[in-house]
């Protein structure tokens, strides 16, 4: 039977496969696997956990000491000597001592430490791990932080600074001071557990806290300030007019100004600049298109004032004669300036549009005052024809005066709806037609 047995095989191999997620990675898998292969088929007694640790540690540093434990536990059950009776409960006995002793509790290690520190011996292991992966994991850190060249970078120096500030948190503060010989003269450590030592990587992980801080806010000003541009320039493209254009031009201007704010010492600052110089670039042609449209801008500015104008003085109709014809000139004026705007100009396609626009609104305006002005001229001839007939009405034949009140409903037709002079008319026209139903019934 090998070394190794299928269950432990498989317990580590699980464990191998979660810790590798990026496929650079997959030769660290791939050597491991290869030990362990071995094993299966080395003959010989079954690998303790300290020869397990040592097979996959030096590639693993991160490897999960409970899963080391758990083969352990598994490939033993493959061994020939089994421990029964008075045996099992010595082996237990001494188990849970050695586990009161490594108590992290000074006045229990102390006294130990000083004359059976063999007893301390899963506690030195333990502390051997720990500082080894918190040394490796700040280097690491450290270069992944400071020596950045993506965001990806910065996420995983976050990630490694946290293990480490996991690892250093596992080390007994208290201890550090004393030198583990025993331990070291048979496991040969070249480590020492010192103050300054704990304080420095410490200090070293604040640092890197610090600084991956300082790069997630730079990285998001980058996004925000690279999106904010993106947009305006999109915006710029399909604006209809010049007002859109020069919006999307502020929003540019705003995202370039979030650009300038990271910091330049940081990855985001160091991508930022040169964005911002393709940015400037673009930035510069389009607003020296948009300098020249100034005047055009005044002059579209001005026709939109005076239309704004004749609209509000249209509502709630009818007017009368007068104020169409006041409307008319507020379209006009409107028009006047709409029509100075050169056919070179970047906002010339925006003024034809509201051209169109306004001279179709002045059509209708006009078309309100000639209506208007025939209403007015029908009802007043119907008045004065009325006021007449009213004079001579008792010499005059039924027949004639019956022709001639026709004659005045005639001119009352001719009033249209919504204009001033149409209630007016509507109700002469009732009396008229009474006085004219009358005449009828008389003859």
């Amino acid at each position: 039977m090998g070394r190794l047995n299928n269950r432990a095989y498989e317990l580590l191999r699980a464990e191998v496969n979660r810790l590798v997620k990026d496929p650079l990675e997959t030769v660290r898998r791939d050597i491991v696997l290869r030990r362990l292969n071995k094993l299966r088929l080395q003959p010989g007694d079954p690998l303790t956990y300290a020869e397990l640790k040592a097979e996959v540690e030096d590639i693993f540093p991160e490897f999960d000491d409970k899963v080391l434990r758990r083969a352990a536990k598994a490939n033993r059950a493959s061994g020939k000597l089994k421990f029964v009776g008075m045996a099992a409960l010595g082996t237990a006995i001494a188990a849970g001592t050695v586990w009161v002793l490594n108590l992290p509790y000074p006045m229990i290690r102390w006294p130990v430490s000083r004359t059976a520190p063999i007893v301390l011996l899963p506690s030195y292991i333990s502390m051997d791990h720990n500082y080894r992966q918190a040394i490796s994991l700040v280097e690491q850190a450290d270069q992944l932080v400071n020596q950045a060249t993506s965001a990806q970078d910065i996420e995983r120096g976050s990630t490694t600074a946290a293990q480490a500030q996991q690892h250093l948190d596992k080390l007994p503060v208290w201890f550090l001071g004393y030198y583990p010989r025993t331990y070291c003269t048979l496991f040969s450590c070249t480590w020492r557990f010192t103050y300054d030592e704990f304080e420095t990587a410490r200090k070293d992980i604040g640092r890197m806290e610090a600084k991956v801080f300082q790069e997630q806010n730079a990285l998001a000003l980058l996004t925000s300030g690279t999106a904010t541009v993106d947009t305006a320039k999109q915006q710029y493209q399909s604006a209809a007019d010049t007002q859109a254009k020069m919006q999307a031009v502020t929003s540019w201007q705003a995202g370039m100004d979030q650009l300038n704010e990271i910091p330049p010492e940081t990855l985001a600052g160091r991508m930022g600049q040169t964005k911002l110089a393709a940015y400037e670039r673009d930035f510069s042609q389009v607003s020296g298109m948009l300098a020249g449209g100034d005047r055009t801008s005044t002059l579209i500015d001005a026709a939109k004032q005076f239309a704004w104008t004749a609209a509000t003085q249209a509502q709630n109709p009818p007017h009368s004669v007068e104020t169409w014809g006041r409307i008319t000139g507020l379209w006009q004026q409107s028009i006047t300036r709409l029509e100075q705007v050169p056919v070179d100009n970047v906002g010339y396609n925006e003024a034809q549009r509201m051209l169109a626009e306004y001279q179709n609104n002045l059509g209708i305006v006009k078309e309100q005052q000639t209506r208007e002005t025939r209403s007015q001229q029908a009802f007043a001839a119907a008045q004065t024809k009325n006021t007449q007939l009213g004079e001579r009405v008792g010499g005059m034949d039924t027949a004639v005066y019956g022709s001639a009140l026709q004659g005045i409903i005639n001119d009352l037709d001719q009033v249209e709806t919504g204009t001033t002079v149409y209630d007016a008319a509507q109700q002469l026209r009732q009396a008229v037609q009474s006085r004219l139903r009358e005449v009828a019934a008389r003859s």
